[in-house]
């Protein structure tokens, strides 16, 4: 099969959520289709739900504040669960952590669903949970989720300041995942966006097969924790531990 061939394609709206599970060796490319995207995403193992997306083990071990090709996501047991192969957008934010109900209130005012139908505002916390009650899982099982397309850098006085140019048109990113995954995700805006009106940034999703990992995969070469992660997914996969 050409790896280059696409399987699935979809357009989510902005401000909308939904959730798959990724199989290994899946290749899921998000393309910010208009510019200004936002996609927050959080990542569980399916078989044991208790793993999931670690943030901070993510961007310790790979000596890093923002996430582009080369890295790796890493489980809250040093698995990984997908490693960036491309990407053309450069900075995703992983940080700043997810929209409130409250947040939306106070910044743009809240609708709702039985009054504006698909054009209410919807938030990221809460499309989490509906995504996740959908395979059980509750509040307990939110963790820091990561902002695609988003870029947040620091002041010297450590206040971070959110880029609102910095997401363009048709920028992508490409995730290779090492392991099968849950995969939950939502187009809402991101907590620090400063819009003046309640951003509805529109993204494509792809699915493609990923070609075998090579010896020399950047990805697993980038840092030695990487090779570590790789060795423990192929423990996992031999045991199923």
């Amino acid at each position: 099969m050409n790896p280059q061939e696409v399987l699935y394609e979809d357009v989510i709206p902005g401000g909308k959520h939904w959730s798959f599970t990724l199989r290994r060796g899946t290749v899921l490319r998000l393309i910010d289709t208009e510019g200004g995207a936002n996609v927050g995403m959080l990542f569980h193992n399916p078989q044991n739900p208790l793993e999931r997306y670690n943030a901070p083990d993510t961007l310790k071990c790979q000596h890093t504040f923002k996430l582009t090709a080369g890295h790796c996501l890493y489980s809250d047991m040093g698995r990984i669960f997908c490693s960036i192969i491309e990407d053309t957008a450069g900075w995703h934010d992983t940080v700043c952590g997810n929209i409130t109900k409250a947040m939306v209130r106070e910044r743009w005012g809240l609708t709702s669903y039985q009054e504006h139908r698909n054009d209410w505002t919807q938030n990221g916390h809460d499309s989490f949970l509906v995504e996740g009650a959908k395979y059980g899982l509750g509040r307990r099982d939110l963790a820091a989720n990561v902002n695609w397309f988003s870029k947040v850098h620091t002041e010297e006085d450590g206040t971070l300041v959110f880029d609102a140019d910095a997401a363009k048109p048709g920028a992508h990113v490409d995730l290779r995942f090492e392991m099968d995954t849950l995969v939950l995700f939502h187009t809402c805006p991101h907590p620090l966006n400063p819009a003046a009106e309640y951003p509805r940034k529109p993204v494509t999703y792809q699915l493609r097969t990923a070609p075998p990992v090579a010896e020399d995969d950047p990805c697993r070469l980038s840092r030695p924790e990487n090779g570590r992660g790789f060795a423990n997914n192929r423990l996992h996969h031999l045991c199923g531990c």
